[in-house]
């Protein structure tokens, strides 16, 4: 039995501890907060107000860090030094560099697991969308479209100052509640040559980080993306993911995918599952990455979220960041990029 904690009692946490509990192979045995008063929460685990402390006591195989992004690379270093796994909420990180101080720590320590949690590469309809763009059928990609239309009041940075801080959340639409699609795009594009991006603030909410963003991507192979993401949307739509190929086009829309003909015929393909009880665009991915980490740990295999895998992301986000700042394409080369 895996003796695991979870760091962090927000709002991500409550999708984190039911799977932990619903695995037959592993054990909650401890939280850590620093508010005081989610003690009770969690019943029947200890409690800890400093995860240094926890540590120290706790004889732990594995750690869910669920809090604010600023506090991901230290946490998951203090973990790691410990010979303890980590599964890390996203994002990997705050910026590229600090993801390359990640991407080291890894490599310098190659018996223990740091999963990042970009559950939707679990999603039922993107795991089948993968299969299509890998098997040829339909020829070569032509474009790819990701969109994030959502809303976020201006009481969801009020209640929580640090999502609004660039120096505790590292950006706003992209790094937050887009970030998974841009991890789908990329990882049905292939290697990405440039990106345009432009980034701005369309709400008045006087926060320091974006709430919309867009960007083109020229991929390595030809293909071309379009990125587009907001929290100045009236509700949460479902998120949109479309494939366009030589001879044929399939899109995921409010969790199914679809294939659309040269004729406009639409034929339904596959349907995430879902979660009961939690907001529809968490889906039900959180319990596979989950539980697949856990049978990584336990039968020492690596098919799991690497953090070099989670890198490229983050990547991006830097690269639409600084288009929109120099009003420039940005060349992607590797774990870097020049401007161009």
């Amino acid at each position: 039995m895996l003796k695991v904690a979870v760091v962090g009692l927000g709002d991500i946490s409550k999708i984190h501890i039911p799977a932990i509990q619903k695995n037959p192979y592993v054990e909650l045995v401890a939280v850590c907060d620093i508010d005081e008063s989610l003690a009770e929460t969690v019943p029947g685990v200890q409690f800890y107000t400093d995860y240094h402390v926890m540590l120290d006591h706790e004889p732990l195989d594995c750690v869910h860090i669920c809090l604010p992004h600023n506090l991901h690379l230290p946490a998951t270093k203090a973990c790691v030094e410990k010979g303890v796994h980590v599964l890390q909420e996203k994002p990997l990180a705050l910026t590229t560099e600090e993801g390359l101080e990640l991407v080291k720590l890894e490599k310098q320590n190659p018996n223990v697991k740091i999963c990042i949690c970009h559950q939707n590469r679990y999603n039922e309809t993107f795991e089948m969308l993968k299969k299509i763009v890998q098997s040829g059928a339909y020829g070569k990609i032509v474009g790819i479209k990701g969109l994030v239309t959502w809303f976020r009041p201006k009481s969801y940075y009020d209640v929580k100052p640090w999502r609004g801080r660039m120096k505790y959340a590292g950006g706003g639409v992209m790094i937050n509640q887009s970030i998974h699609t841009l991890d789908l795009i990329q990882l049905l594009g292939g290697e990405i040559e440039s990106i345009k991006g432009s980034i701005t603030q369309l709400l008045d909410y006087g926060i320091e980080v974006e709430d919309t963003a867009v960007a083109n991507i020229t991929f390595k192979n030809g293909a071309t993306g379009l990125f587009f993401a907001t929290n100045s949307n009236a509700e949460n739509s479902s998120v949109e993911l479309q494939v366009t190929f030589e001879k044929g086009k399939f899109i995921i829309k409010d969790s199914i995918l679809t294939k659309v003909d040269e004729d406009g015929k639409k034929e339904d393909i596959i349907e995430d599952a879902k979660l009961p009880g939690t907001k529809f665009y968490y889906g039900a991915s959180h319990l596979k990455i989950i539980d697949t980490f856990y049978s990584c740990i336990r039968n020492n295999t690596q098919d799991y979220v690497h953090v070099e895998d989670a890198l490229t992301s983050i990547e991006i986000i830097d690269a639409i960041r600084q288009s929109s700042e120099l009003n420039k394409s940005i060349v992607m080369e590797g774990n870097q990029y020049a401007k161009r």
